[in-house]
């Protein structure tokens, strides 16, 4: 409750500097008043918006285009980071292309996706799919290289071996790791998603980075700015909900917590 409490005083500190100092500043001549938007002009955008439903379908497009992106960049990277980790042909090579892919930045991949499949979903998800498979791919990797090798051993005496061994011992053991590669792996899926959604405009919906796209293209920053908190407040649910509950889970089942 201290905690809730905290944090409702620091973010209601933002919210009222925010005020006092875009007034400031616009009546100073300063900032433009078309451009700096204030808190109650934001929170104006974001009511009529969820009143006429176009907030909700707009994150509704965003997520099924993100979840489904970033499950299948999950299924395959899984399996391939930990054959990259069991042999060193596969390290020395797809592991070093997932280390250098890693690095590109998200945006990077939206031309050549929009030049091999136009201005479609099929678009959408790959840059999605770009955005998560390598960081997936590494955290396996990293993580299936950090389990003891006791653990094998042990699991060895007791008849163990090749795939068993890896399914029931090392993926298991691996899972702290993992689940750090896959938060990593959102958070790169969702930059890439919004980049993909800024640049192209489809008919298939619009979603949250469309409606990004939309504030800026008529100057309605009130828009810009409501749009950009529902991103970050949906980042932030994203991993209080999903992310921080499995591994804190999985640091208390394998003794990682002090």
């Amino acid at each position: 409750m201290k905690r809730l409490a905290i944090s409702l005083l620091f973010f209601g500190t933002l919210v009222v500097l925010w005020h006092f100092v875009t007034v400031w500043q616009v009546n100073r001549g300063n900032w433009s008043p078309v451009l700096s938007p204030l808190p109650e002009d934001v929170w104006a955008y974001l009511w009529s918006s969820i009143k006429d439903g176009t907030l909700l379908s707009a994150s509704i497009v965003t997520m099924k285009r993100l979840l489904l992106g970033y499950f299948i960049g999950t299924i395959a990277g899984l399996p391939l980071g930990l054959l990259t980790a069991r042999f060193r042909w596969m390290s020395d090579t797809l592991g070093v292309l997932a280390l250098g892919l890693q690095t590109l930045p998200s945006v990077c991949w939206v031309p050549p996706a929009l030049l091999w499949f136009g201005q479609s979903e099929a678009a959408m998800l790959f840059v999605v799919i770009m955005g998560t498979l390598w960081s997936v791919i590494i955290a396996a990797e990293n993580g299936a290289r950090n389990v003891p090798p006791i653990y094998a051993r042990a699991a060895k005496t007791m008849g163990s071996r090749g795939l068993h061994t890896w399914i029931k011992v090392i993926l298991p053991a691996s899972l702290p790791f993992v689940v750090g590669g896959m938060k990593q792996g959102w958070a790169f899926a969702w930059r890439s998603l919004m980049a993909a959604e800024i640049m192209v405009s489809i008919l298939t919906g619009l979603g949250l980075g469309n409606l990004l796209n939309n504030g800026r293209d008529l100057n309605a920053m009130d828009q810009v700015f409501g749009i950009m908190i529902v991103i970050v407040i949906i980042g932030l649910a994203a991993d209080k909900l999903l992310f921080s509950p499995w591994e804190a889970f999985f640091k208390r089942r394998w003794g990682l917590t002090g």
